[in-house]
């Protein structure tokens, strides 16, 4: 085992690569960001769809559940870095103009690798139909690439009273559209699925290109990335809080999580007249996971950057210093197993074709388990070979940068 000292000097050496520019980084944050990918590669990874524990699925519509944490928990994760990499190229000397040029780089790639992944393998597998005619446009990598793009603007350019001013903008705004802009055939203010203002503006202007699930309304639509920019907001201003030294550290864990504690309640309040509803990605909603953000980020950083116990946290903290490639791997090969297909004999002697994604579950994990936890632990073991993919990459202190 290692001792404490060596695993600080560990931390240190894969720290001071080139790619952090020499700079400190704040682990915490890797390892909240990393916590965060690890979960979403769980959830986005059962061994099979129809048997999911309640918890590790999205809610039906209203409400959430623990999956409905891990999108927003990423979004403001975001914001959080963005106060540390922009503020760091403002301190070397780059030009405003030049930076601006960047982040537009980087919003395009995000955007770009985003779509790729949602024609990925663009029907090179024969059960996996593509068609750039209903590609699907929005995405997870989208959202973010849009919900980074306008956070690092107003960042450059917008004091703190105003980033906290654009949220609740931001968030009123979106509540206004929602519950009082007519929408034909719809009751006025319906938050109904498929039935609602966001619903209506993706039909206008996504048709054929949302999401396969629904094809009528789409989870990371238009109007809906809207709140999701204040969520980044939010973790800019979080971020921003932690950079400066207003504070101590324990300070700041006080003040983090009685601010998160608070945002709790404050969306719990605020979901008696607007749903809390991760699809629709409503007021309520966003503030209610700032509100959990907050709270969680405080306990990483208490222990991780207060405390120095850092040990724990490494598998996080190799899943979080390479997020997208991360995502990537992980959208790429559940596309892959579920492609790729194998001849099996069934019982009647027949030949039958099915993917080997599915030749696994009956093979081995629905041999030795219940329905609902083979589902769970081929997720789990999905999350685990990708982290030894992605901690060879950490070692060599190689990080997918865009």
């Amino acid at each position: 085992m290692l001792s404490e000292q060596e695993s600080t000097d560990i931390f240190t050496y894969y720290y001071q690569s080139d790619v952090m520019k020499k700079t400190e980084r704040l682990l915490s944050l890797d390892a909240f960001r990393g916590f965060t990918m690890a979960v979403m590669v769980l959830v986005n990874n059962p061994g099979s769809w129809e048997h999911i524990y309640p918890q590790l699925e999205h809610a039906a519509w209203n409400g959430w559940t623990f999956t409905d944490f891990i999108f927003p928990f990423f979004l403001w994760s975001v914001g959080m870095s963005i106060t540390f990499s922009l503020n760091s190229r403002v301190d070397r000397g780059d030009k405003r103009s030049r930076i601006v040029l960047q982040i537009f780089r980087r919003t395009i790639l995000i955007f770009l690798i985003g779509l790729f992944l949602n024609g990925f393998p663009f029907g090179l597998l024969w059960n996996i139909p593509f068609s750039f005619s209903t590609i699907r446009i929005p995405g997870v990598l989208q959202r973010i690439a849009v919900g980074y793009c306008a956070a690092s603007i107003a960042y450059l350019f917008l004091s703190k009273k105003m980033i906290g001013i654009t949220i609740g903008v931001l968030l009123s705004t979106y509540w206004i559209m929602m519950k009082w802009i007519p929408v034909p055939g719809v009751e006025l203010g319906s938050m109904q699925e498929g039935n609602n203002f966001a619903a209506y503006i993706d039909s206008l202007f996504l048709q054929g290109h949302m999401w396969k699930n629904t094809f009528t309304w789409d989870p990371e639509g238009i109007v809906s990335t809207v709140p999701a920019i204040a969520t980044v907001l939010g973790g800019v201003l979080a971020g921003e809080y932690i950079r400066t030294g207003i504070h101590s550290k324990i300070e700041k864990v006080n003040w983090m999580f009685v601010t998160g504690s608070i945002l709790l309640l404050l969306g719990v309040i605020l979901d008696m007249w607007l749903p809390i509803n991760k699809n629709l990605w409503t007021s309520s909603y966003a503030i209610f996971m700032a509100g959990w953000s907050l709270v969680i980020f405080s306990i990483f950083y208490f222990f991780i950057d207060v405390k120095g116990i850092q040990r724990w946290a490494l598998p996080f903290i190799v899943y979080g210093s390479n997020a997208i490639a991360a995502y990537c791997i992980s959208t790429i090969q559940e596309s892959a197993v579920y492609g790729l297909t194998t001849s099996i004999v069934t019982s009647s002697g027949q030949l039958d074709t099915i993917s080997l994604k599915d030749f696994w579950m009956q093979a081995f994990f629905n041999q030795y388990f219940s329905p609902l936890n083979a589902s769970l632990i081929y997720g789990l073991l999905t999350v685990t070979v990708i982290y030894g993919m992605l901690f060879l990459l950490w070692k060599q202190r190689w990080f997918l940068k865009v």
